[in-house]
């Protein structure tokens, strides 16, 4: 935690900012090590401050060593304007995508009543920047969160049966990750079978799976906290030339941006390398996402690689590589991978085995 804290002070230090308060859940965890529902942090140049209520001080003193923990009670007013005023802040960082309007409010209300002149300065992807770069030990997380969704998508795929319906499939295939270790799942098991895999972000139903249709399943198990997040595609049966030629266009897609990405390139550039496959094979509108997104504590964080995304893929970033097609009244196909950069290239952390058309 020493190093996440020192590049944080590095970062406040560059803005001019004496502290910040950390709010944002994942970024409280990250810098911390704890792990509860509520609380907050402050840190400063020298200080690094846990506020948390009665609930939580036990587990907050065994799992962030390193912090000074407050003991809290009632509105922000009690223990906000105080503990402050301790470190000597005068500029204080907030996260701006994290804090509301109306919590925002709270916080000035209490340094006014307790007349506490700290000036509120807003502040975005400050922590998240710094969680972009892995660390060893956090790669490891993912790929045992990776494995055990690799290997409960190969046991159940195929069990799956023309008949089944979707909610069924997302059903074994969330139990098999939980039995085979995965914490409470980073997001709901996507199943879309026929035309319903059309949706990128499809909820199961109780519509039966058919024979020859595109099945879209996307999962993600978290081990220790870090996630994973894998999309194939499959056919029960035979699939016909139509999903031939828009499952290897995806596959294409793909490879092309794994081989072809590499350290320095920005998220713009990486997703334009599978956009291009799809697009020369007619399908360019077809693919309305970003090719991918960063993955670790969160199963959505930096970098983005999209259109427009201007940010510099490095080592130690572990990130998807998800490009698909979605064709209205048929279905969709999209394959996806969690990947790590390692020496300037891409390595696939998920393994699961994709179908040969």
């Amino acid at each position: 935690m020493n190093k996440r804290l020192k590049k944080l002070r590095t970062k406040l230090a560059e803005k001019d900012i004496d502290g910040i308060l950390i709010t944002q859940a994942d970024n409280r965890r990250y810098l911390s090590g704890f792990d509860g529902t509520a609380g907050y942090l402050i840190i400063t140049a020298k200080d690094a401050i846990l506020a948390t209520d009665f609930r939580y001080t036990e587990q907050a003193k065994a799992e962030a060593p390193g912090f000074k923990i407050q003991h809290i009670t009632g509105d922000l007013s009690k223990w906000l304007p105080g503990l402050l005023g301790d470190t000597g802040i005068k500029r204080l960082g907030f996260e701006g995508g994290d804090v509301t309007y109306d919590f925002h409010r709270q916080i000035l209300d209490a340094l006014k009543k307790k007349k506490c002149s700290v000036k509120l300065v807003p502040m975005r992807g400050l922590a998240e920047g710094i969680r972009s770069v892995k660390e060893p030990e956090e790669i490891e997380f993912i790929a045992k969160a990776a494995a055990i969704t690799d290997n409960a998508f190969e046991y159940v795929e195929p069990k799956i049966k023309a008949g089944m319906t979707e909610i069924q499939v997302a059903w074994e295939l969330e139990k098999a990750m939980r039995e085979r270790g995965s914490q409470s799942l980073p997001f709901n098991v996507i199943v879309g079978s026929g035309a319903n895999a059309a949706l990128p972000h499809a909820k199961p139903t109780d519509k039966a799976i058919k024979e020859g249709e595109p099945i879209v399943i996307d999962m993600g198990a978290k081990y220790k906290g870090y996630a994973s997040d894998l999309t194939r595609t499959i056919c029960v049966g035979k699939p016909d030339a139509k999903f031939k030629k828009v499952y290897n266009t995806v596959l294409n897609a793909q490879k092309a941006a794994i081989t072809g990405i590499t350290r320095g390139m920005t998220g713009n550039k990486a997703d334009s390398i599978a956009r291009e496959v799809i697009k020369k094979a007619g399908y360019g509108e077809a693919f309305g996402h970003a090719l991918g997104h960063g993955v670790g504590l969160a199963e959505h964080e930096q970098p983005r690689l999209g259109p427009g995304s201007k940010e510099k893929l490095a080592n130690g970033m572990v990130f998807t590589v998800e490009p698909g097609i979605y064709l209205s009244g048929w279905g969709g196909v999209r394959i996806e991978d969690t990947v790590v950069m390692e020496g300037g290239k891409v390595k696939a952390i998920t393994k699961a085995r994709k179908v040969t058309c």
